[in-house]
C-alpha cells in the first residue's frame, strides 16, 4: 500500500504505521503527532488500506476501515455537537454527533474512525471528556447520550 499511494518505505514510516495500529488495539482515543507535512495522514490511511488487504485475504483477523475526517476548528461548538434552536427549541444535531452516532450504531464489523484534523484546544475537546475516559460515551447538551462501539476509534492529528 505504502508504493499504491506513491510513497517511499523508509524505516521511519513504517515505524509509524506500526505505532498507530498498536495504539489502535490499546486505546480508543489517541493522538498522531509530528510536524506538519511530516506523514500523519499518510501514515494512517496506509494502515486503512492494509487492513482493508488483510480483511480481504483472510490472513488475520482483521476489518475494513470506515473513517470520517473532521477539522474541529473549522466550525462552531454547535455544528461540531449540536444545538438547540434560540426560537424553535428544537435540537440539531452537530457534524460529530451524527458520526459519532452512525458509526456507534453500525451493525457491520468495519472499524470505525473518527479523525479530529486541526488544532487540539480546550474548548471543543472539554466536550469530549467522557468519550476519551472509561465510560466512553458522547454526552450531548439535548441529553442524549451515544455509548462508543468496540470497533470504534477517535484518532486526534493536530499539527504540534
Amino acid at each position: 500500500n505504502i508504493a499504491k499511494m506513491g510513497l517511499q518505505p523508509v524505516p521511519w514510516f513504517i515505524t509509524k504505521i506500526i505505532q498507530i495500529y498498536e495504539m489502535m488495539l490499546v486505546r480508543h482515543g489517541f493522538m498522531i503527532v509530528g510536524d506538519p507535512m511530516g506523514g500523519k495522514t499518510s501514515a494512517w490511511k496506509v494502515l486503512a488500506a492494509g487492513l482493508a488487504d488483510l480483511n480481504a485475504s483472510q490472513l488475520m483477523d482483521e476489518y475494513k476501515v470506515d473513517y470520517r475526517i473532521i477539522n474541529p476548528k473549522s466550525i462552531t461548538m454547535g455544528q461540531l455537537y449540536g444545538s438547540f434552536d434560540p426560537v424553535s427549541h428544537e435540537w440539531s444535531d452537530g457534524v460529530l454527533a451524527n458520526s459519532f452516532r452512525e458509526q456507534a450504531s453500525a451493525t457491520d464489523d468495519n472499524r470505525k474512525w473518527i479523525i479530529f484534523d486541526g488544532p487540539v484546544d480546550a474548548i471543543w475537546i472539554e466536550n469530549m471528556n467522557t468519550v476519551l475516559d472509561d465510560n466512553k460515551k458522547l454526552c450531548l447538551m439535548s441529553g442524549e447520550i451515544i455509548q462508543m462501539s468496540g470497533k470504534q476509534n477517535l484518532i486526534f492529528e493536530p499539527e504540534d
